[in-house]
């Protein structure tokens, strides 16, 4: 007998496009009494809930959950807690899946590697994108638009760390290191990989398993996401300090550079004195040199139509990255300590 996979989809406001997300899970070539489909939904008020409900009604696999904190931490430890699983699948509510394979790769990885949980690339490369969503894409996709250490754009396969891209667990995971920090808006994921990381479970990670993302249709949402993340960057870091680089500390130190500047420039104007403004410019301009080198890339790639965008693409996302973090750091500083939150356990 197959095992049974608990997929595991938070949602809020998804109506354009959760129809399509529920048809492509449940074209899946996989038993339809070996697995469900939760959807945990944040009190959305687009008629995202009555698509789930009439969807529930053909077909009985799919359970449509209250999520009244709204938050999508919140709403995969509904799932967590009240799934069937032996495997705990997360799925987002707007996202493509190539394959009708998924559910069948699940049960083979874990097969095949005795692992406690997989992990699976993301990359943000579904078919439909506009011209904005196709340059978002290969901004995040590039050296500077995401963190070194990531998985989620690469091709590996075999045994890795699940902190960037942990998305499948065995049921017993939850036993071991608890289940999600609602106190999260964003990274909540690689808050709980790293506790999965930290109890010694193992992951293993296969592009079998990949799920293509949708990117941010503007730069309004692109800066919004970008400052949530970077918020649940110092959420992260300040509940687990000793996780803290560098390379997570460069996006705010980047926005402190940026007003350097500016009260640089203030100051030439004001007294006429160049060496402040000069000595505050030469990051600016190797990150200029930087970009301009990466937007080259990106057009020998992709082509030239896609140029002049990502320039603008990569700045958004470094400035809301580092804003994000820094107005989370002023938050903690204006309350002071406060008590460090566990993951929450099971009852």
């Amino acid at each position: 007998m197959r095992p049974f996979i608990t997929i595991v989809m938070p949602v809020r406001n998804e109506a354009r496009f959760i129809a399509d997300t529920l048809g492509q899970l449940l074209a899946q070539d996989y038993p339809s009494d070996r697995f469900e489909i939760l959807v945990a939904d944040g009190m959305s008020d687009d008629g995202t809930r009555e698509i789930v409900r009439e969807m529930g009604k053909q077909h009985s696999h799919i359970r449509l959950l209250d999520n009244p904190k709204r938050l999508s931490s919140a709403g995969r430890n509904v799932c967590f807690q009240k799934g069937k699983g032996d495997y705990f699948l997360v799925v987002d509510g707007h996202c493509f899946i190539p394959d009708n394979q998924l559910l069948l790769n699940v049960v083979g990885c874990f097969e095949k590697s005795g692992a406690d949980c997989l992990g699976r690339p993301q990359p943000l490369d579904p078919p439909g994108l506009t011209k904005f969503q196709k340059s978002v894409a290969i901004a995040r996709g590039s050296r500077l638009g995401h963190g070194g250490d990531s998985m989620i754009y690469g091709e590996y396969e075999g045994f890795a760390s699940p902190v960037s891209n942990g998305a499948v667990y065995k049921r017993e995971v939850f036993e071991k290191v608890g289940y999600v920090d609602e106190t999260f808006d964003a990274a909540e994921d690689v808050e709980f990989n790293y506790r999965v990381e930290k109890a010694g479970l193992k992951c293993y990670t296969s592009p079998k398993l990949t799920i293509r993302y949708y990117p941010r249709e503007n730069l309004h949402g692109l800066l919004g996401q970008m400052v949530r993340y970077g918020k649940g960057r110092r959420r992260f870091m300040r509940k687990h300090p000793e996780s803290m680089t560098l390379n997570q500390l460069i996006p705010a130190a980047f926005v402190v550079g940026l007003l350097v500047l500016m009260l640089s420039l203030v100051l030439f104007v004001i007294t006429g004195s160049t060496v402040p403004l000069m000595l505050s410019s030469i990051p600016y301009c190797l990150y200029l040199l930087l970009v301009g080198v990466e937007t080259i890339r990106g057009v020998l790639r992709e082509g030239v139509r896609y140029a002049m965008p990502m320039p603008v693409i990569l700045f958004i996302i470094h400035a809301g990255l580092g804003w994000g973090y820094l107005k989370e750091s002023l938050i903690d500083r204006k309350l002071g300590p406060r008590a460090e939150i566990p993951g929450i356990r099971p009852e």
